[in-house]
């Protein structure tokens, strides 16, 4: 198995992401996938057999504390995480990169391009992101309410492995009259959930749900793609996607009608589509929702 050392913990041992790294070696465009929470690298199982097959080199891996990836007791806070992700860019020396971050993954897109000026980057993909900040406070009135947190969090301390089951039935949507994944997909969406580590399954929550990555987004000066679903209950619409378009008003803009959180199972043959149209031809789209304006 593949790993890269990002630090060490607060006993001197080594943290180390697992990572898969998969295409063309002498790709002139590296993509990097990076995962949601409670999940690991394996979500993107569809577009690691797909995008490879057009030519170019994608590295998917599993952030600290889920996956593969060492599991320390601390660093789930997302300077480090932008830490973690440059470790993965530097040690693979990859260039001319395509980020793309789902959910809690966009925050790491975002304040990794701030952190870190954007070195070896030459585009980002903000998918169903968290970006540009959940909480509702008196400077974010269109956020979120911290009680919608605080309840995950009880939740979670109270019954895991029952919070992520509900969970994964409301990250694709799943309910009596809609099925748009199978029973084999949520429990194999366990698995991999249940194999992460407590204290990061928490951390992580506080760090998505907390974290203001609006002065991160104003620095972004690569070309952008933001994909959302307008029935993402998840990380809602309002709150997300049409924000952090707002604030990339170059960037290009896809919102999938009647799409969930978990698109990137739902509507996996389109979003590989979108995003192959975006790294190999940057075609900048504004869509609203059910039509499409190309400018």
């Amino acid at each position: 198995m593949s790993y890269i050392k990002a630090g060490t913990d607060a006993s001197g041992n080594d943290i180390k992401l697992f990572y898969q790294d998969l295409g063309t070696g002498n790709a002139t465009q590296t993509v990097v996938l990076i995962h949601g929470w409670p999940l690991s690298h394996e979500m993107w199982d569809y577009q690691l057999a797909e995008l490879p097959a057009h030519g170019l080199r994608v590295v998917a891996y599993d952030r600290r504390g889920f996956g593969k990836s060492s599991q320390p007791w601390g660093g789930y806070d997302y300077d480090t995480l932008a830490d973690d992700l440059k470790a993965v860019l530097d040690e693979l020396n990859l260039q001319n990169v395509t980020l793309v971050g789902f959910s809690m993954g966009g925050g790491e897109v975002a304040r990794y391009m701030s952190r870190h000026g954007g070195a070896r980057v030459s585009k980002v993909a903000f998918i169903s992101a968290v970006t540009p900040y959940l909480l509702k406070t008196e400077d974010n009135p269109d956020g979120v309410d911290q009680d919608v947190f605080d309840e995950i969090t009880t939740n979670l301390q109270k019954d895991r492995a029952d919070f992520l089951k509900t969970f994964g039935k409301q990250f694709y949507g799943v309910n009596l009259i809609s099925q748009p994944v199978s029973q084999a997909h949520l429990d194999g969406d366990f698995a991999r959930a249940y194999v992460a580590s407590h204290k990061a399954t928490l951390e992580c929550a506080k760090s998505f749900a907390q974290t203001d990555f609006r002065d991160d987004l104003a620095q972004i000066q690569v070309p952008a793609l933001i994909i959302h679903g307008d029935a993402d209950k998840t990380v809602p619409i309002e709150a997300s996607g049409e924000r952090t378009a707002n604030a990339l008003p170059n960037a290009s803009y896809i919102v999938y009608d009647g799409a969930p959180h978990g698109l990137f199972i739902t509507e996996k043959d389109r979003l590989t589509q979108d995003l192959l149209a975006f790294i190999q031809e940057g075609v900048t789209v504004r869509e609203s929702i059910g039509t499409t304006t190309i400018y």
